[in-house]
C-alpha cells in the first residue's frame, strides 16, 4: 500500500511567453509560491497545465523544470496521458528517470476503452513502464467522454497492476467515490479533484486533493480542511461557500476559465501568459475589468501571496 498524500496538490499553470513558447524562467519563483503557501506538490501537465496542448517533448522538459525547481519535501507528480499510448510511456518512464514522486494518465478521448477491461488494460500497459512510481489514474470525465465505474477500475486493475496506488477523482459521483474510499479498508489513495465541494470529499474521508484553485487560493482550502479536522464544520462550510462564490464569479465573468485565471496568477505575482490555442488570450481591459469584479468579492484578502 502508498503512502496517502495529504493535503492540497496544486495543479499548476505552465507559463507561455507571448509568442506561444513555455517559459521555463518562472516556474522556480512559481514552486516557492505555492511551497511558501501551504500547498503540498505540483500536479504537472494536467487540464489546468494545458499538458494535451504541449508536445511530448515539451512535457518532459515541463517536468523537469519542476522537479529541479521543487522545494524539500514538496512533491512533483506528472500526468502522462495522450491520445498515444506510446507516447505516454514515454512520458512515464521520463518521469521516472527525472524522479517525481508519482504519474497519472486520463483516458484516451479520441478512441476511449469502451469497458473497465480495455481501461484497465490501457492502464497497466503504461503504468509498467515506471514500476517504481506510484501510479494514479486520472478520472476525468468532463473532458475525456470516460465515465467508467471507478469502483470496478480499483477492483479489476488493482490486482494487475503492482503500483496502482490510487484515483484523481474528478468528478461528481460521490456514491462511486465513497466506494472506492472503502474499498479493501481503504487501499487505495483517492485524490478529490472538484475544489468547489472539497468540504463533501473531506466528509467521505479523503485526506487530499488536487486542484486548479489552489494555486491562488490555497489559504482558503487549507482553512476548510483545518475547520473540518477541528469539528467546526460551521467554520468549513462558511469558507467552502466562499470557494463557491470565488469559482461562480470566474465562471460567469464571461471569460474563458483558464484565460481568466492564468490572468488571476499574473495578478498575485506568477506570470503565467496567455494560455496555448485554441484558447484564446484576454486584452488588458478584460483583466482590468475581471481584478475589479475579483476585489468586489474580496478575493485579495485570501489570495496566495
Amino acid at each position: 500500500m502508498y503512502t496517502h498524500i495529504e493535503g492540497l496538490i496544486a495543479a499548476p499553470y505552465t507559463p507561455f511567453n507571448a509568442d506561444g513558447t513555455i517559459n521555463l524562467q518562472v516556474i522556480p519563483a512559481y514552486a516557492e509560491m505555492l511551497h511558501r503557501n501551504g500547498v503540498a506538490g505540483a500536479f504537472v501537465c494536467g487540464s489546468t497545465g494545458e499538458g494535451v496542448s504541449l508536445t511530448t517533448a515539451e512535457r518532459i522538459t515541463v517536468t523537469r523544470a519542476w522537479v529541479s525547481s521543487a522545494p524539500a519535501g514538496f512533491k512533483v507528480l506528472v500526468h502522462v496521458g495522450h491520445t498515444s499510448v506510446e507516447d505516454s510511456k514515454v512520458l512515464a518512464k521520463d518521469a521516472q528517470d527525472a524522479g517525481v514522486y508519482g504519474f497519472a494518465t486520463m483516458a484516451p478521448f479520441y478512441f476511449k476503452p469502451a469497458s473497465i477491461e480495455a481501461l484497465t488494460v490501457y492502464c497497466a500497459e503504461i503504468a509498467a513502464t515506471a514500476p517504481q512510481l506510484p501510479f494514479y489514474y486520472y478520472h476525468i470525465p468532463s473532458m475525456t467522454g470516460v465515465s467508467l465505474p471507478m469502483v470496478d477500475l480499483l477492483r479489476t486493475a488493482g490486482p494487475r497492476i503492482p503500483n496502482m496506488a490510487g484515483i484523481k477523482f474528478t468528478y461528481e459521483n460521490l456514491m462511486d467515490f465513497q466506494e472506492c474510499l472503502a474499498l479493501e479498508n481503504g487501499k487505495y489513495d483517492m485524490l478529490f479533484g472538484r475544489d468547489e465541494i472539497l468540504l463533501c470529499g473531506l466528509t467521505l474521508g479523503t485526506r487530499g486533493g488536487i486542484g486548479s484553485t489552489y494555486n491562488f487560493a490555497s489559504s482558503l482550502y487549507l482553512g476548510i480542511i483545518d475547520a473540518f479536522n477541528n469539528g467546526n464544520l460551521a467554520e468549513a462550510r462558511r469558507l467552502q461557500l466562499k470557494s463557491v462564490e470565488m469559482i461562480q464569479y470566474i465562471v460567469s465573468s464571461g471569460l474563458p476559465f483558464m484565460s481568466a485565471s492564468k490572468a488571476i496568477m499574473g495578478m498575485i505575482g506568477i506570470e503565467c501568459g496567455p494560455p496555448r490555442l485554441p484558447l484564446t488570450s484576454l486584452t488588458k481591459q478584460q483583466i482590468d475589468k475581471f481584478r475589479a469584479g475579483l476585489e468586489k468579492i474580496n478575493f485579495f484578502d485570501y489570495a496566495c501571496k
